[in-house]
């Protein structure tokens, strides 16, 4: 699939999977998706992975390493129903305070009720923003997380400069994202359950394929992981790295703002 992968983020912008859109068109687009998803956004995840999403979230927030005997204050982005930030406030022991933000508020919903029934509420804010134009002051995190939420973002150099913007200098930057495949046989196998099973799959379970059909190549665009990591390099984080999970079908990117 890397002959379809953009090279910069700035291209990610009218690209609304394969098909090409207006400027100004994706957001809208993407929103109905997740207003779509959103009631099986777990689904939505195992489809994509396999189950293994849950595996790699673990490996995200244990890679993150809130602390556990101080307040600590977190954004997770497009995480709207709660996933990492559940996973931060568990091993944080309570300690930390996380907003979620998401420009959806379907994905929101489920959060907020997630959070209601596993007692965590106390720890969360839950705020319906656009992670191109964060509602937060300058220096105000000690964390950025996104999980498979950035390859949806139109402008993404603009979203990767307002997360530096919003993280205090010794700050921590983490994006788990779907990336590209190191092992031959592994990606021609990947790439047939992604564009041959997944979407028949969501037309059976949810009755509508075409929101799976778009995730599936929006992965296959997404750039690979040293073009993504020289963004991140370029809005102005210090120490980037990124670790493959699965033979990259996903990687956790990292980078500190210092």
């Amino acid at each position: 699939m890397s002959q379809s992968r953009t090279t910069a983020g700035g291209a990610m912008r009218t690209s609304f999977g394969f098909a090409q859109v207006g400027e100004g068109e994706k957001q809208g687009r993407v929103n109905d998706v997740f207003h779509k998803v959103a009631q099986r956004y777990d689904m939505m995840n195992d489809l994509m992975s396999a189950g293994m999403h849950r595996v790699w979230k673990d490996a995200m927030v244990t890679a993150l390493n809130p602390p556990k005997d101080r307040p600590w204050h977190s954004l997770d982005v497009a995480g709207g129903t709660g996933d990492i930030a559940f996973r931060i406030v568990e091993a944080s022991r309570g300690n930390a305070q996380v907003d979620v933000l998401d420009i959806n508020g379907s994905m929101l919903e489920v959060g907020r009720e997630r959070a209601e029934k596993r007692g965590l509420a106390d720890n969360l804010a839950f705020v319906e923003a656009n992670a191109e134009d964060l509602p937060f002051e300058d220096g105000s995190f000690d964390a950025y997380t996104i999980a498979f939420g950035i390859r949806n973002v139109p402008d993404i150099p603009k979203a990767l400069g307002e997360a530096y913007r919003v993280l205090k200098r010794g700050g921590r930057f983490l994006c788990l994202e779907f990336s590209e495949v190191d092992t031959p046989l592994l990606e021609t196998l990947y790439e047939k359950w992604s564009f041959n099973a997944i979407p028949r799959i969501g037309q059976a379970v949810t009755g509508d394929g075409e929101p799976y059909r778009y995730l599936v190549e929006s992965i296959a665009k997404f750039p690979n992981q040293e073009n993504f990591a020289a963004m991140i390099r370029n809005a102005g984080f210090s120490r980037v790295t990124y670790t493959n999970y699965t033979g990259g079908i996903a990687a956790l990117h990292s980078g500190w703002k210092l």
